[in-house]
C-alpha cells in the first residue's frame, strides 16, 4: 500500500470524524455532488431517527392478524409448550395475579382500525360474517393504540404511527414456491444474527462498510455547511448504518455531555502547570515531518473543535429545557428498571434542539436495544420490550411537540428495524430466527392510523392447508428493506437517481416507494 493511498484510509477512518474539507478524493468528490443536492434541497430541517431491535423483535406478537381463521391458526402454533406465547383474543378480560408474566394476566390484544382496507391474501380465509380482515397490537404497546373507548388521544388515531407489514432482506421479489425449490437468488445467512444486522443496516449482502443511513447522508451532508460532521449520529456506539461513503458516523455520548473530550490540554496536567499547554500542542503540532503525523494532527484539530462545538450547543436553552425521562417500571414485577430507548433518545432529541444552534439541516440517527432474541422467557422479555418500545415512542412524540417553542413532529420521522423476526411457532416458551416481520413507523409526516405492504396469510401448512406465504416458520417478506429505506430517504429529500445508487436493488422491485409518508 503506498503512503497516498493509506493516508486516505487514515483519514477514512480515523477518529469517527467526516474527511470533509481535507485534501483527498473523496472530499473533492463530496463537494462537487453536496453542490448538486444543495442547489435543490429544501432548507428545513429534517432528522431520520432509526429504532434497532437486535436480536430480533418477534414480530407475529407485536402486530397480530385478527380474523378468525388468522387467529385460530396463530393460537395453534402458540399455545403450546411449558410456557405458551399466544396472545388472547381483543376484548379478553385480564386474570387478575400479582405476577404478571403469562398472557392470562394481560387481558386481549389491542384493536388498531385500518384507515384503508388490508387485501385480502390468496391464502386466507376469512371467517362466517367477515369482509375484512382485522389487526391489533400486544397488549403492553396499548400506550400506542386506541382505547377500549376510544378518544382520539393514541399516536394511532392521531394518525402519526402506521405499520409496514412483513418486511425482510430480499434481493428481488420472491414466491414460495422459487424459495423452496431455490429458483430464484436468495439473501445468504439469513438466520444469523451478525450477517442479517449487517444486511439490513448496510442494505447490501457482501460485508458492506457503510449503510444506507450514511449513504442518504453522503446526498445531503453539503445542507450542513461547515458542520457536516454532525450529519450521521449514532448513540449507540459503532454501526455500519450511519457510515458513510464520505460521512462517517459521529458516536455521541447518552451521560449528559455529547462529545467525549480529551482531558488535561489546558491547566495543570500531573502537577505541571505547563503541562496542559505542552499536550495540547503536540497532539496538534502540525510539522511537516511525516505525513501521517500532520494528518493526525489535522484529525485531532477537527475532532476538538467539533466537540467543543456541539457540547457547547448542548447548554443551549431548548437543549437543556428537553424534559427527563419518564420513570419505567418492569411490566410483569412492577420494580423501576432502566429504558434504554428513552435514555438514546433523550440525547437524540437534545441533539435535534440544538440543530439551529449548529447550522444543521439534514441528520440521521441510530438508536439500538440489544435485547430481543427471545428463544426463551419470552413472555417476560418481551413485555419488557414492547413496554419500553410504547413509552419511549409516546414520550418522544410528546417531546417533539415542543423542541425550542417549535413543533417538530413533522421534521422527524421514526422508524423501528431489526436483524429478523422469529418463527410463526413456538420453542416451547421463546421463538427462533426467522425471516419477515413487522415494523413501526412515527411521525407527523407519516400517513398513519394505517398499515402498508402486504400482511401475509398465516400459518404452518398441515394437511389440506398449504400457506402460499410462509415456508415452514418463516414468513417470506412481501416488502424488501430496499424499498422501505428508500421511501424513507425520499422523504428526507434524496432524488431518484441517487436512490438507486444508494439501493442498488430498487429497481428490482415494482413499487420502489410505499407511500406511508
Amino acid at each position: 500500500m503506498t503512503e497516498s493511498s493509506s493516508r486516505r484510509e487514515f483519514l477514512r477512518w480515523s477518529a469517527g470524524m467526516s474527511i470533509m474539507g481535507a485534501a483527498a478524493p473523496m472530499a473533492l468528490q463530496l463537494t462537487a455532488a453536496g453542490t448538486a443536492a444543495a442547489a435543490t434541497a429544501p432548507s428545513d430541517y429534517k432528522a431520520l431517527v432509526c429504532l434497532f431491535m437486535q436480536g430480533g423483535q418477534d414480530g407475529n406478537n407485536m402486530v397480530l392478524a385478527t380474523d378468525s381463521g388468522s387467529f385460530a391458526r396463530y393460537t395453534s402454533a402458540r399455545n403450546t409448550g411449558v410456557d405458551p406465547i399466544a396472545l388472547k383474543a381483543p376484548g379478553t378480560p385480564a386474570v387478575a395475579s400479582d405476577n404478571k408474566t403469562t398472557p392470562d394476566t394481560w387481558g386481549g390484544v389491542i384493536p388498531i382500525p385500518l384507515a384503508t382496507p388490508q387485501p385480502i391474501p390468496a391464502g386466507t380465509v376469512l371467517g362466517a360474517g367477515e369482509t375484512q380482515r382485522r389487526f391489533a397490537v400486544h397488549p403492553f404497546l396499548a400506550p400506542l393504540a386506541p382505547k377500549a373507548t376510544p378518544d382520539g388521544t393514541s399516536l394511532w388515531e392521531q394518525k402519526r404511527l402506521a405499520v409496514l407489514a412483513n418486511v425482510g432482506m430480499l434481493l428481488n421479489p420472491l414466491t414460495k414456491t422459487q424459495f423452496v425449490n431455490k429458483q430464484a437468488p436468495i439473501p445468504p445467512a439469513l438466520f444469523s444474527h451478525n450477517d442479517q444486522v449487517s444486511a439490513w443496516q448496510a442494505g447490501a449482502i457482501d460485508g458492506a462498510q457503510t449503510g444506507w443511513g450514511g449513504r442518504l447522508g453522503d446526498i445531503l451532508a453539503s445542507m450542513n455547511g461547515g458542520q457536516s460532521i454532525f450529519t450521521a449520529i449514532s448513540a449507540s456506539g459503532n454501526a455500519v448504518f450511519v457510515s458513510g461513503n464520505v460521512v462517517n458516523q459521529y458516536q455521541i455520548s447518552t451521560d449528559g455531555q455529547p462529545a467525549i473530550t480529551i482531558n488535561g490540554r489546558s491547566g495543570t496536567l500531573l502537577g505541571s502547570k505547563t503541562g496542559g499547554a505542552t499536550l495540547n500542542s503536540i497532539i496538534q503540532n502540525i510539522n511537516g515531518s511525516s505525513s501521517f503525523a500532520n494528518d493526525h494532527a489535522t484529525v485531532v484539530g477537527r475532532s476538538i473543535t467539533a466537540s467543543s462545538s456541539l457540547n457547547a450547543a448542548f447548554q443551549s436553552a431548548a437543549a437543556q429545557a428537553i424534559p427527563d425521562r419518564p420513570t419505567f417500571f418492569e411490566p410483569a414485577q412492577g420494580f423501576e428498571d432502566t429504558n434504554s430507548w428513552t435514555i438514546q433518545l433523550h440525547t437524540v432529541a437534545q441533539m435535534i434542539a440544538a440543530a439551529p444552534m449548529l447550522g444543521l439541516k439534514r441528520q440521521v440517527f441510530f438508536v439500538n436495544v440489544n435485547q430481543h432474541d427471545t428463544h426463551d422467557h419470552q413472555n417476560i422479555r418481551e413485555s419488557f420490550n414492547l413496554s419500553a418500545l410504547a413509552q419511549a415512542l409516546t414520550w418522544f412524540d410528546g417531546v417533539l411537540a415542543n423542541i425550542g417553542g417549535v413543533d417538530m413532529r413533522a421534521n422527524v420521522t421514526t422508524f423501528t428495524a431489526g436483524d429478523f423476526s422469529r418463527g410463526f411457532a413456538t420453542n416451547g416458551d421463546g421463538t427462533d430466527h426467522a425471516w419477515g416481520g413487522h415494523h413501526l413507523i412515527m411521525g407527523g409526516a407519516v400517513k398513519g392510523g394505517d398499515m402498508y405492504g402486504q400482511y401475509p396469510t398465516l400459518g404452518i401448512d398441515l394437511g389440506s392447508f398449504n400457506n402460499p406465504d410462509m415456508a415452514g416458520n418463516n414468513m417470506i417478506p412481501t416488502t424488501s428493506v430496499d424499498q422501505y429505506g428508500a421511501t424513507l430517504g425520499r422523504w428526507f429529500g434524496v432524488g431518484d437517481a441517487d436512490m438507486h445508487t444508494i439501493f442498488p436493488r430498487l429497481s428490482n422491485f415494482a413499487t420502489p416507494y410505499l407511500g406511508f409518508i
